[in-house]
């Protein structure tokens, strides 16, 4: 046989200094050294950590030149000392040869020609070059990290680095593979598979690349994928190789590429989940945090230019979305502009419509990216995709997408399921809902311009907002003090209806964005009656959420709207409504008196007397947060007039709403006695039952009063007497899930523990309203911080509490049982 004959073969020749001897003089010596040591086969065997085949293989030249770190063992077995483990490690390297780069083997390769089994030294599929700028990920490496040096006793450990466009997901696992090399001395081989391409890349191709990487002449590479794959894991077996298998299209590519058993590790990026990979290591890669982006502009275009505009490189962040690929862009636009200030990419990002032309530097396209993503969807995916970025608000429900895309509710599930597996949309982690990446919201827009008709696209923006404002008010009229609280009447869709009030609220809750931009394109439509109706089913369900400030523009629209129809009646309740929502949602007093004193006039004109005293009792709430008390008992005796001698049920509500606001009144202006007799008046009125209403409405009406009750007996330092009526009405608002009356009542309780120096059972009521409190930007969290510094005071403990601030000039929550309270 040719010295050529054996270069095809992949023999030692192919490196320059080996021959067939070579390969022979280290199984002669391995012999001769354990015959030395009087060892037999088996017991050196077992000393190395090798089989005996393997052993007998190497002693009669079968296996040519065995990996260094075999040879280490033999070595440390035999006892060698430093130079005879080194002639043992030379004589093993002459018998490793080099890959037969570019020969196929050809006719003279005769039956011999097989795979090699020696390390790769040189190969076509090198790691591709490190960022030198590369950020942040280190939990992520220190992961893999793990893998790399615990790889366990089954089968070789296989990483899955996932998710949307753009986040580096291909950067990240060559900067890793670069970092792991030391513990992969048998070689890194990278592929790229090519998952985006309409074609990707066949295992069985892939397979080729790989075998020939390692060693294999292209005459033993066998023809069939199996055949292949198999080899592929016999030459793995005892190896320490990296494999990077960059941009999967899916699980069927990538198993016939994954090493069977031993310690080499692959790394497999893809912007699908592969979820049906089986005993794979999955990390989803994160958008990074506001100062790793900083960071890594920083990197780019360096310190100074970062440092002299801080805040703009912060925007900057922020409007790239914290997405690697966005960062990198806008940076390497600047690096290429020294003279460009920051501030100015900014601006031009701040433009939503032309933020995807400016994220473009040479060829690097943020849009180019998201469209290689987009163009291997579905056709019914696709159309999913477009139509949610008619969503309104940070996160979207399978029924929303499904009414936008006019598709059943199942199939539209299905879809936006093929999104996320795509990383085309994000799910909420315990919610059925979905929500978009901002950058890939504004690509999902640009395509509904540019293949949806816009009579089709509005036609779907028009069903889904008659669906979603049916639903809202027949979910709010739950509420209702004359509505059944089970009653589904009028929702579009029994079958999925909320089955009671509080699936009604969390639907309200979870849609509230949905059905709001609704409200206004509804309005702006000219459908006002559809915005009254809405606005007065949403008036009882308003009060369970007092911190939402879109009150304020739920009322107004409705008042607007009656004001078109003509309709002074439902102008006076809507504006009653509104100055309501100035006064609790926004803090905005003199636009609740304004609007309160409108509401009037409207409830004149109208005739209507039970509105009159609405107005009449949301002005004086008004007066009370401006300070003029006495004037805004003026205004509540004046409306309770107006109530004697009437008697339907609305009537004996807003009775009950002014007394209970006026006991407030009267006690913060230091008539307390007075207070607790109006007050207990309230509690009587309960207690008779109001006729027509529903009792567990009462029940709420009797809470705030005893709530009342409480607080005029704490103002007559009555401690011991106030407990009991507090915590009746802390009990009863948590039953009902409404935290902004029962917080404001923990922290009056808290008040009062602490008056009877039960400091550690005050310490804990009051930590809980504050918490609460603050949560709800309540104005009484001050007032909260307030008394758990005094607790800490009284106690010897030191610290200054949370939150902090005066407490004087506080005002109370106004609590509102239907309109006014």
């Amino acid at each position: 046989m040719s010295r050529r004959d054996l270069a095809d073969q992949g023999g030692a020749s192919s490196m320059g200094s080996g021959t067939p001897a070579a390969a022979g003089d280290f199984g002669t010596r391995l012999r001769a050294l354990r015959t030395e040591a009087g060892l037999s086969q088996e017991e050196l065997a077992q000393a190395a950590g090798v089989s005996v085949r393997a052993l007998s293989y190497l002693e009669r030249g079968r296996s040519r030149g065995p990996q260094r770190r075999t040879v280490q063992a033999l070595a440390a077995a035999l006892r060698l000392d430093t130079a005879g483990a080194r002639e043992l490690e030379h004589a093993a390297s002459l018998g490793r040869p080099r890959p037969a780069i570019g020969n196929s083997g050809g006719p003279d390769a005769g039956p011999q020609a097989g795979p090699t089994t020696g390390r790769a030294a040189h190969h076509t599929l090198a790691l591709p070059r490190d960022l030198h700028d590369f950020t942040a990920r280190g939990p992520v490496l220190t992961r893999l990290l793990a893998l790399a040096e615990h790889p366990g006793p089954a089968a070789a450990p296989v990483a899955v680095i996932c998710g949307q466009p753009g986040l580096g997901k291909t950067a990240f696992a060559v900067h890793a593979a670069h970092a792991l090399t030391p513990h992969f001395p048998d070689g890194q081989f990278a592929v790229d598979l090519r998952g985006m391409d309409p074609r990707p890349t066949r295992p069985r191709d892939a397979l080729a690349r790989l075998l020939r990487a390692l060693g294999v002449a292209d005459s033993a590479v066998p023809t069939g994928t199996e055949d292949r794959s198999g080899l592929l894991r016999s030459l793995l077996h005892d190896r320490r190789v990296l494999l990077l298998l960059d941009n999967a299209a899916d699980e069927g590519q990538v198993r016939p590429l994954l090493p069977g058993t031993g310690a080499s590790l692959t790394v497999v990026t893809s912007r699908h989940t592969l979820a049906g990979l089986e005993s794979a290591h999955r990390t989803e890669l994160a958008l990074l945090r506001r100062e790793e982006a900083v960071e890594l502009l920083t990197r780019i275009i360096g310190p100074e230019r970062v440092e002299r505009e801080r805040q703009a490189a912060r925007d900057l962040a922020e409007l790239c979305g914290h997405l690697p690929l966005a960062i990198r862009i806008a940076a390497q636009r600047l690096a290429s502009r020294p003279g460009e200030r920051i501030a100015k990419l900014v601006a031009q990002l701040a433009e939503q419509e032309s933020r995807l032309d400016a994220l473009q530097a040479g060829s690097l396209q943020v849009r180019a990216a998201f469209a290689l993503s987009y163009r291997r969807l579905s056709p019914a995916d696709r159309t999913v995709f477009r139509r949610a970025s008619l969503a309104e608000g940070p996160d979207f429900s399978p029924e929303t997408v499904a009414l936008l895309a006019d598709l059943p509710i199942r199939q539209a599930a299905r879809c936006a399921e093929h999104l996320v597996d795509a990383g085309l949309l994000q799910p909420h982690p315990t919610a059925d809902r979905y929500r978009f990446h901002d950058l890939l919201r504004l690509f999902a827009t640009e395509q509904l311009a540019e293949d949806d008709e816009r009579t089709h696209v509005s036609a779907a923006q028009d069903r889904a907002d008659r669906w979603v404002l049916r639903r809202a008010t027949a979910a709010a009229l739950r509420f209702d003090a004359e509505h059944h609280p089970n009653s589904a009447d009028g929702d579009p869709d029994l079958a999925t209806a909320p089955a009671d009030r509080e699936q009604a609220q969390a639907w309200l809750e979870a849609e509230r964005t949905q059905w709001l931009a609704a409200l206004g394109r509804a309005q702006a439509a000219g459908h006002n009656q559809r915005v009254i109706d809405a606005a007065e089913a949403m008036h009882w369900f308003s009060d369970r959420n007092q911190h939402w400030e879109l009150w304020v523009e739920v009322f107004r629209r409705a008042a607007d709207s009656a004001r078109a129809l003509r309709s002074r009646r439902d102008e006076a309740v809507h504006l009653n409504y509104l100055a309501w929502a100035y006064t609790t949602c926004v803090y905005d007093h003199p636009a609740a008196l304004a609007t309160a004193q409108a509401a009037r006039e409207a409830a004149h004109e109208a005739g209507d007397q039970l509105q009159v005293v609405w107005a009449l009792g949301y002005g004086a709430a008004a007066l009370h947060r401006l300070g003029q008390v006495d004037e805004s008992i003026t205004w509540l005796r004046a409306a309770a007039a107006l109530l004697g001698g009437q008697t339907s049920p609305q009537s004996r509500l807003a009775e009950l709403s002014t007394l209970n606001t006026l006991g407030r009144h009267l006690r913060e202006s230091g008539h307390a006695d007075e207070a607790l007799l109006i007050h207990r008046r309230s509690e009587a009125i309960c207690q008779a039952g109001v006729p027509g209403q529903q009792p567990d409405l009462i029940d709420l009406y009797l809470a705030s009063a005893r709530r009342h009750i409480g607080n005029d007996l704490a103002a007559l330092r009555r401690w011991a007497d106030a407990e009991a009526p507090l915590r009746y009405a802390l009990v009863h608002f948590e039953a009902a899930h409404m935290p902004t009356w029962g917080e404001p009542a923990r922290l009056d309780l808290g008040i009062v523990l602490r008056h009877l120096a039960r400091h550690h059972e005050a310490r804990e009521t009051l930590t809980a309203a504050h918490d609460a409190l603050r949560r709800m930007n309540n104005p009484r969290q001050a007032e909260a911080a307030a008394e758990l510094r005094e607790v800490d005071r009284l106690t010897g403990l030191t610290g200054d509490g949370p939150g902090a601030g005066p407490q004087e000039g506080l005002p109370d929550t106004s609590v509102r049982l239907g309109p006014g309270s």
